[in-house]
């Protein structure tokens, strides 16, 4: 009278689904230097700590009788889990079961984890490999016809972003709805020389008469120079571990704050070497990331998108225990100049922290926008204007530190300028409308085309404006309010980032974010 028949039906059809693709296609996949599916979930989760959820969906073959005679698993495995004993859920390709296309229960089962993640308000990590529930042709003959496209459960796709953090990872050749998937996330991660991201692969390509290797075409160097990837590591074990420290930056979800950790490093902490981090010869460059890591918490900086967008330096990090976004300019990059690239990844990173309710910290050395025609043509000022309304549209706390130059549309983006100023200047700051050095000669033509000697004469004007581009002559107007020891800076962002703590408000941001 028991129900033990039908339970050892149950675990026989769990261990069909257990072989995946069969003996061949998981050695074919250990063989391209990729983990099996199940074997991504366990090094990715807490140990012991995944949930399988409709793990004995798929392809199943009868006999007359309705005796199974053999189950071919669906191509996506999902669940819940936990990464640092936070709960998220997970899913992803099996790519040794007909590479991952749209076949057999993988396109519910994908809407299942992306609604799961919506409605139980937890992270949601992507693993994608293949077509990642796109399409095949062979699908066509599978199922006897052809279907007008649409793109299943892509309500849940849009207001997971605006709901909890995404993390996609590409482990392999994605394409199509794959490739789709993977960039649709907070962050996303490339496999270097492993994973391949295309709209259409080499094959669909080769028709267009363009022949390409699928590194040529999609490789995570031009996926990652490209900004339609965040990050490139070198193993799966490697991606794995970004996407567990990406997560401990954030809340489960929009409607909780970024959790605080112990703070390990002091708060009051001063590096020396800081007075003279900025050289005088304004001509030349200094190591922007090198500041950053000397005053917020050690080892704590997060960089996110390094290769796009590369005047702009985007990440996270923690002060005094609590999480934070930082924003800087690069000096090796166009002197700091925004590009139409360094525009649009800011504005993206913006929207990411207002999303999550993440204080903002911004290093400023900003020349303005690069100019010349190229700059004209990549239609620049549209994108930075789109930059400066993410920024004005922002309600999280914001601070800034004028590291050095502030000149400009971009370099009045520091900050909005009708908050209160939280802000702090180094004393090698320098702003205004433009550089004396770039303005001089439009701005004194007729005296500089009347004089005998035209170079002294530009010379002795750009000593004579030197004296007026003293920060303390701007801080005499109290049109800046600090300018601060640079060994103090980490001392007085720690203080911001208490003070933020009890200003930031949980639930939806009002522009909700786009990939």
């Amino acid at each position: 009278m028991s129900w033990e028949p039908e339970i050892a039906e149950l675990r026989r059809r769990e261990a069909l689904a257990q072989r995946m693709g069969g003996e061949e296609k998981v050695e074919r996949q250990h063989s391209n230097g990729k983990l099996t599916v199940r074997e991504r979930i366990d090094r990715l989760l807490d140990a012991g700590s995944f949930h399988e959820i409709g793990a004995i969906a798929g392809k199943a073959t009868y006999d007359d009788v309705g005796n199974l005679i053999d189950l071919l698993p669906a191509n996506f495995v999902m669940g819940r889990g936990r990464i640092d004993e936070r709960p998220v859920v997970v899913g992803g390709d099996d790519f040794t079961v007909r590479g991952g296309a749209m076949d057999a229960a993988i396109g519910s089962k994908q809407v299942f984890a992306e609604q799961m993640a919506n409605e139980l308000e937890i992270p949601l990590v992507r693993l994608v490999d293949g077509t990642g529930g796109g399409g095949s042709v062979k699908t066509i003959e599978i199922d006897g016809r052809t279907y007008v496209p649409y793109n299943q459960g892509w309500d849940w796709v849009v207001d997971n972003l605006a709901k909890v953090p995404v993390v996609s990872l590409g482990l392999g050749s994605v394409a199509g709805l794959g490739s789709t998937r993977l960039v649709s996330s907070h962050y996303s991660i490339m496999v270097r020389e492993t994973s391949q991201m295309f709209i259409a692969g080499p094959a669909l390509v080769a028709r267009l008469g363009q022949t390409f290797t699928k590194e040529e075409l999609g490789g995570s160097e031009v996926h990652a120079k490209a900004g339609a990837i965040d990050d490139v590591v070198d193993s799966e074990d490697e991606a794995f571990a970004r996407a567990r420290r990406f997560l401990s930056y954030l809340p489960p979800n929009v409607f909780q704050l970024p959790p605080r950790s112990e703070p390990t490093d002091p708060s009051d902490r001063a590096d020396d070497w800081l007075i003279g981090a900025i050289p005088r010869d304004r001509r030349k460059v200094y190591d922007m990331r090198a500041i950053l890591r000397s005053v917020l918490d050690g080892d704590s900086f997060f960089e996110m998108g390094r290769r796009y967008g590369g005047s702009t330096i985007t990440g996270l990090a923690r002060l005094d225990g609590w999480p934070v976004a930082i924003v800087a300019s690069d000096p090796r990059v166009y002197g700091g100049g925004w590009t139409t690239d360094s525009a649009i990844k800011l504005t993206r990173f913006i929207d990411f922290a207002a999303t999550f309710h993440l204080p903002v910290v911004n290093f400023t050395d900003v020349p303005g926008f690069v100019i010349g025609q190229q700059a004209e043509q990549a239609g620049t000022i549209r994108h930075g204007s789109r930059a400066l309304a993410a920024l004005y549209q922002a309600d999280v706390p914001w601070c800034t530190v004028i590291v050095r130059r502030a000149f400009g549309v971009a370099g009045a983006a520091h900050a909005n300028h009708v908050r209160m100023h939280y802000r702090y200047a180094w004393p090698s700051a320098d702003w205004g409308s433009l550089p004396v050095e770039g303005g001089i000669e439009a701005a004194y033509r007729a005296e500089l085309s009347e004089a005998q000697d035209p170079a002294a004469k530009l010379a002795e004007i750009e000593a004579r404006l030197n004296v007026y581009r003293s920060p303390f002559r701007t801080a005499d107007a109290f049109l800046a309010e600090e300018i601060i020891d640079p060994r103090h800076t980490r001392k007085l962002i720690c203080e911001f980032a208490n003070l933020a703590a009890p200003l930031r408000r949980p639930g939806r941001n009002k522009n909700a974010f786009r990939p």
